[in-house]
């Protein structure tokens, strides 16, 4: 296994007292046990140290001078300061907030220095005159390892060696059921003894309880919170669609206003059902050449939150699925001008805190909720999110009630393990991970468009031009490709790689590939995926003429709550009549579900929303084209389309939004 390096940066001005505090130091670091690695070096000037922390990802902590002069002349003139420790402490912060902070202070000076970094990210301070290298030592290891620290998976992985006899839930107690069957041990073979041995249930108390955490859960959230920026961080188990609907139902009563992005994920407009809330739905803006949705432009959510000045809640997606990301500062702050709460859905940005490119991240910009797919983009078992929350006038006690609502009382321990373990990660090693994956994005665009046939988009491609003047920035671990001039469909494109070249992409638009780099993309599947498609490329094969997917309709009018319209019993109509053509009936009618195709999943029509020809002439297109698309919401009687309307009479009994 390999074997951590901790590189601890002293950055003092005086090169002899410098050399001395790094002999120190290092001498004391191979006398001690060191089981992080730390090894100690010198810097003279506050722009060397910060060079360093950009390029050096094993950089974990740091000592500097409360005041760095610049270094004397040949002459030996008087020094001119360099940087205070409060300005270059700020500096690290913006750059590395992860990383930990000591000040070498002269006794005499104490009161000063302190006052002055009350309010900044350091974790202590030393004196000049001590020299007590080991006990330096010893406390910046105590540091490291309490940043490293997985209180659950620690506790976990006891309690498993423990090796106790199971009385209790689950069913295949401990894999036993599974090891010796003729018919099911090789499940237990490929799955691994540890996975099932760690399958536990609530009855074991050590490993505290994800309904309400007092011990290494509880432990866990906190270092979770303390990593990512937030005030509080929840860990979830059933994704973050569950965890946007627990906020929901936090924030929102029955008939609350709600801004939001009609392009959110599908988990969002539940929400909005159980909730039963009052949703102002704003379309996102399109690129018509690759129909693909962007965010909604800024001048559409300045005028939503000046007209809807009542509104409880704005709900929007940063980044995008395809890697577009608000400039959310302003946006944040007229919300909360009008008391508006924030809530982010980062489920594609989990990663963002940890790494400047991709900064400021939504708890950085303001918002008061963020939820994360931790499992998307770091490494964290598939369902595994986290909901970080720094409102403060956060409500724990109803927080914690409709979270209780959703959570499994059966919550998967892996799951909640690999969240510690992701964190850790994260704190510990994501810049340097996240810098490679950087790298490794720059070098898959270049190789790409070396093709000649094959194009990534740049954000100039991908920007609609309502979005031109917004600040939008692109993610670069999201790579859109341009796939129109190679001689195959998308659908062509996507199996040929997956069955020629062992391949498996993100998603397609119609003429479009997204490609997701993460922390665990790799320089050889780089060169794989740059070999396949410099393959294909080189066929020469004649452009074929590309399907293009119809535009979704602009939303039309919301008649009814969505939550009263959903619990009616309503009657299914078909979007055929007898002849096979478009049915005119539909028209002026109320939709009592959710119909959402699927790609792109926004939904076309919501419970209470009102059906235009336009809308049914899309949605029978989209039945009849070649291209295969889930239509979500739509019920089959027989091989006859058909959507649940409100009755007339069901109407009558409900109270009109327009």
């Amino acid at each position: 296994m390999k074997k951590p390096v901790s590189r601890v940066l002293v950055i003092n001005d005086e090169i002899r007292i410098l050399r001395l505090l790094i002999k120190g130091l290092n001498a004391a670091a191979k006398s001690i046990e060191n089981p992080f690695g730390i090894v100690f070096a010198g810097v003279t000037t506050a722009c060397k140290a910060l060079e360093l922390i950009e390029q050096d990802g094993d950089i974990q902590a740091l000592i500097i001078d409360d005041k760095l002069y610049s270094l004397p002349n040949e002459n030996g003139n008087a020094r001119n300061l360099q940087i205070t420790a409060l300005e270059l402490t700020q500096k690290i912060s913006a750059l590395r907030p992860e990383l930990n902070i000591y000040v070498l202070i002269a006794q005499e000076q104490e009161g000063e220095v302190v006052d002055a970094l009350f309010s900044e990210t350091v974790e202590g301070y030393f004196y000049r005159e001590e020299r007590d290298y080991r006990g330096i030592y010893r406390i910046l290891n105590a540091q490291i390892q309490e940043k490293a620290r997985t209180p659950f998976y620690d506790q976990l992985k006891h309690y498993v060696l423990m090796a106790k006899d199971a009385w209790h839930t689950p069913g295949h107690s401990s894999g036993d059921s599974l090891r010796d069957s003729p018919w099911a041990s090789d499940f237990y073979e490929f799955i691994g003894e540890h996975i099932f041995r760690a399958d536990l249930s609530v009855s074991v108390p050590m490993l505290d309880s994800l309904m309400e955490p007092t011990g290494v859960i509880a432990e866990a959230q906190k270092l979770a919170a303390r990593a990512f920026g937030a005030r509080r961080t929840f860990f979830a188990t059933n994704g973050t669609s569950t965890a946007n609907k627990v906020i929901f139902q936090t924030l929102l009563a029955p008939g609350d206003k709600l801004l939001l992005d009609r392009n959110c994920h599908k988990s969002v407009h539940h929400g909005v059902i159980l909730s039963g809330a009052h949703p102002v739905y704003l379309d996102s803006a399109v690129n018509k050449k690759f129909n693909i949705y962007g965010p909604v432009p800024k001048k559409t959510l300045f005028e939503a939150i000046e007209q809807h000045g009542d509104a409880q809640a704005l709900i929007l997606t940063s980044c995008t699925y395809d890697g577009l990301r608000y400039d959310l500062p302003p946006i944040i702050q007229a919300a909360h001008a009008k008391g508006i709460k924030v809530i982010i859905d980062e489920a594609w940005y989990g990663f963002a805190r940890f790494h400047p490119v991709f900064r400021p991240t939504a708890l950085e910009a303001g918002a008061d909720y963020a939820t994360q797919s931790t499992h998307k983009v770091l490494s964290a078992f598939s369902q595994s999110s986290m909901i970080h929350v720094n409102d403060p006038d956060f409500n724990g006690h109803l927080f914690r009630e409709n979270f209780n609502m959703h959570t499994s009382t059966s919550p998967q321990y892996s799951m909640i393990a690999s969240l510690d373990v992701g964190r850790k990660q994260a704190v510990m090693e994501g810049y340097k991970l996240l810098a490679r994956t950087l790298e490794l994005s720059r070098e898959l665009r270049a190789r790409i468009n070396a093709t000649g046939v094959f194009q990534v988009l740049g954000l100039a491609d991908l920007l609609p031009e309502e979005l031109q003047n917004d600040n939008i920035q692109l993610d670069p671990t999201k790579v859109t490709v341009d796939i129109s001039r190679c001689g195959l469909t998308v659908e062509e494109l996507i199996q040929e790689l997956f069955e020629h070249y062992n391949i498996q992409v993100e998603k397609s638009t119609f003429n479009t590939l997204t490609l997701l780099l993460t922390i665990g993309t790799t320089r050889s599947k780089v060169s794989r995926l740059y070999d396949a498609l410099m393959r294909i490329a080189r066929r020469n094969s004649a452009p074929r003429r590309i399907y293009r997917t119809v535009e979704i309709p602009r939303f039309t009018a919301l008649k009814y709550l969505p939550r009263d319209a959903f619990y009616c019993n309503g009657e299914l109509l078909p979007l055929l009549d007898e002849k096979d053509s478009i049915n005119q009936e539909l028209t002026g009618r109320v939709c009592a579900d959710q119909i959402t195709p699927y790609p792109p999943g926004i939904p076309v029509l919501v419970p209470g929303q009102v059906i235009t020809q336009e809308i049914t002439r899309y949605l029978v297109g989209m039945l009849r084209s070649q291209k295969r698309i889930e239509m979500h919401g739509i019920v089959h009687d027989g091989y006859l389309p058909c959507i649940r309307l409100l009755t007339a009479a069901e109407e009558k009994g409900l109270k009109r939004l327009v």
